[in-house]
C-alpha cells in the first residue's frame, strides 16, 4: 500500500510539472522590450503609459491616474466636447484591453513642456496600433495628447490628472 501511495504521488508531481499553464504566455512570448518606467520622474511616467498600453495591464494603468482624474474629448461629428472620470476612464479602458488581441503604444517627441516640481503641462504626439482579432484589419491611430501632470506628495509619483485627447480621427 505505502508503495503505491509514493508511486501515486511521483506520478502526479511528474504530471503537474510537466503541464503547461495554457494561460500564462511562454517564455518567447513576452516582449522584454518594455519595462516599468521610474514614475517619479516625467520620463519614467510616460515610459509606464507606454508599458500599461502596450502589456493591457489595467492595474498597471490605474496606478497612473490620480483620483481626481478627468479624460475629455472633442467629438467632431457632434461638435461637442465629452468628459468623464477616473471610474469610466478605467472602463472604457479596461474594455479596449480586453477587446484588444495586441496593442502597440509610441510615445513621440514632446510638442509643449511647462510647469514646476509639481505640476507639469505636456503636449505630446502618439502612434497606437490596436490589433482585435487575426481576422480583422489592424486600426492605427495617431494624435496627441495634453496631459496635466501632478505629483504625489505622499509617495513622490507623477500622476495623471487631466488628459485631453487633441487628435482628430
Amino acid at each position: 500500500m505505502r508503495i503505491i501511495l509514493v508511486l501515486l504521488l511521483v506520478n502526479l508531481s511528474l504530471i503537474f510539472s510537466s503541464c503547461l499553464n495554457p494561460f500564462a504566455p511562454g517564455i518567447s512570448d513576452i516582449d522584454y522590450s518594455f519595462s516599468l518606467g521610474d514614475q517619479t520622474t516625467i520620463d519614467g511616467f510616460f515610459q509606464s503609459f507606454a508599458y500599461a498600453y502596450s502589456m493591457r495591464d489595467t492595474l498597471h494603468y490605474g496606478n497612473l491616474l490620480a483620483d481626481d482624474f478627468i479624460f475629455s474629448y472633442r467629438n467632431y461629428e457632434k461638435e461637442m466636447d465629452f468628459t468623464w472620470a477616473r471610474s469610466e476612464d478605467m472602463l472604457a479602458t479596461y474594455g479596449l484591453f480586453n477587446a484588444a488581441q495586441n496593442l502597440d503604444f509610441v510615445w513621440n517627441e514632446v510638442l509643449v513642456q511647462s510647469g514646476d516640481d509639481t505640476q507639469m503641462i505636456i503636449n505630446r504626439s502618439f502612434d497606437l496600433t490596436i490589433m482585435f482579432n487575426h481576422n480583422e484589419p489592424v486600426v492605427r491611430a495617431s494624435g496627441r495628447v495634453h496631459f496635466v501632470l501632478n505629483k504625489n506628495q505622499d509617495n513622490d509619483k507623477w500622476m495623471l490628472s487631466f488628459w485631453r485627447d487633441d487628435s482628430f480621427y
